[in-house]
């Protein structure tokens, strides 16, 4: 890739998590969580550096005892967009830097994915990107899967837990959905925008930070991929994920 800014990736880790308390600490295979995500960031040769943010000291220390580049931002963060942030300015970095929300709950994310993701930020106009991938139309009906429907440009019109695009008349097809992947790159003076504005009304009502984005007027790209991404959201799904790890 050329024409990029520095890019640099950042991994909330929140100790408190209603499903699965001490998530970033569980241990797949003889290494925590947060260890196999920042693995798996670092192996992306775009970033400069991969770190991780946390607001607990039993994060922090295992972070350091295995060498794993760490912060420590505060606990009152409403979201991981505002404790990436605050690790951005401890981290120092520079205005043009792009910064990588990677979720902390996805030990076999995909370098190349990475790399999709922050590709459109070769062109200058690129402010925000994340991921969509294609769904059939039983899993668009599942509130818990959010939708995305894109512009011809592969700008982002509108994000939601509604089945959108709505098909009115019967028996057209129903092959458009889109599912909205929450990974996101962002150029730092619009993350700093971001999470200096209040809640939007869209937002509130999807609960999708991201609607904050479209109705302050930030274009988001949206980048077609066929990774549909694994979090571990409750201790059971590890199971579902060592497959993946293994080959790694």
């Amino acid at each position: 890739m050329t024409n990029l800014p520095p890019c640099y990736a950042i991994i909330p880790a929140r100790y408190q998590s209603h499903r699965f308390p001490g998530k970033p600490l569980a241990e797949i295979l003889g290494k925590p969580m947060f260890q196999w995500v920042y693995e798996q960031a670092a192996s992306c040769p775009a970033f400069q550096r991969v770190c991780l943010a946390t607001d607990d000291d039993r994060i922090f220390k295992a972070a350091q005892e295995r060498s794993v580049p760490v912060v420590m931002t505060s606990p009152d963060h409403p979201s991981g967009s505002d404790r990436i942030m605050e690790a951005a300015e401890i981290m120092g970095l520079e205005d043009e830097a792009v910064v990588i929300n990677i979720q902390g709950d996805e030990p076999a994310i995909d370098a190349g994915i990475l790399e999709a993701l922050i590709e459109p930020f070769g062109r200058p106009d690129t402010q925000v990107t994340t991921l969509a991938t294609s769904i059939s139309p039983e899993e668009a009906d599942n509130p818990d899967r959010v939708k995305v429907v894109r512009s011809r440009e592969g700008k982002a019109l509108y994000f939601s837990r509604a089945k959108i695009p709505h098909h009115r008349d019967p028996g057209t097809s129903e092959d458009n959905y889109l599912l909205h992947i929450g990974l996101y790159g962002y150029r730092l003076p619009v993350l700093k925008t971001f999470t200096s504005l209040p809640p939007s009304p869209l937002e509130s009502i999807e609960k999708l930070e991201q609607l904050r984005l479209l109705e302050a007027g930030v274009a988001i790209t949206v980048v077609l991929t066929d990774y549909q991404g694994f979090g571990v959201d409750r201790p059971e799904d590890i199971a579902l994920i060592l497959p993946q790890l293994k080959g790694l």
